[in-house]
């Protein structure tokens, strides 16, 4: 058994980093990017075009959060390729697997997360955007300088918990042929006929990793506190 873990091991992990943590990483990354433009429209007051704009943006946001994750790995990986647009792409949309999840994986964050920098955002007194424009401040300004630093730190509990949930989501991607950690314990156990023994040290490496997170997020919190405290 000792042989089986210390010849796994190492596999595992080559994977995790490899695949699992770069795939987290700019899932997350390219999500948080699409979360602040769709809170940013959804919250936008403006009629007309915009309108139709920011129900598009709602209906983005209602869609991923209301279907599985892996259902949308599928219908993206396996179901696109059967999306023929004369044209564009009449022999259908076909992705490379590691593309097609982190699309997946970031459309999927961009939902979520968008809620969480919405409630942020809303959470700043109104008075911080009059006090912005009465020194002569425009309003990109008052956002990038006075509302989205307060907002951020209001959203980063719940957006590292999001960015922790991700990565233990990307053994999913193990169902689009990515070569994570996942996806390597299948194989080793195929190979060993021991499905309990990878299964349970994967398992423990996600525990390891989501740890370390956790860590992290509690020392980012404890900075933005001291940091908050100081102002």
């Amino acid at each position: 058994m000792w042989e089986t873990i210390t010849d796994a091991v190492p596999q595992l992990l080559a994977a995790g980093f490899k695949y699992t943590i770069p795939l987290a990483i700019v899932s997350f990354f390219f999500g948080l990017i699409l979360a602040l433009i769709t809170a940013l429209i959804r919250m936008s007051k403006q009629g007309g075009v915009l309108m139709v704009v920011r129900w598009l943006f709602s209906f983005y946001v209602w869609l991923f959060r209301s279907t599985p994750l892996l259902v949308q790995l599928f219908i993206v990986f396996f179901g696109l390729p059967y999306l023929k647009i004369k044209g564009i792409a009449p022999d259908g949309i076909k992705l490379e697997p590691f593309f097609a999840g982190v699309l997946t994986f970031s459309l999927n964050t961009g939902a979520y997360a968008s809620e969480t920098l919405r409630s942020a955002i809303s959470s700043v007194p109104k008075e911080q955007w009059e006090a912005g424009a009465a020194i002569g401040m425009t309003q990109t300004q008052v956002f990038r300088r006075i509302i989205l630093p307060q907002a951020l730190r209001v959203a980063v509990p719940p957006l590292s918990n999001e960015f922790i949930s991700l990565v233990k989501d990307t053994s999913l991607a193990a169902s689009i042929t990515i070569i994570e950690m996942f996806n390597v314990s299948q194989q080793i156990a195929a190979e060993n006929y021991q499905p309990l023994l990878m299964y349970s040290i994967v398992a423990l490496i996600y525990a390891v990793f989501t740890t370390v997170l956790s860590y992290l997020q509690s020392y980012l919190e404890r900075v933005l506190n001291r940091q908050m405290n100081v102002n």
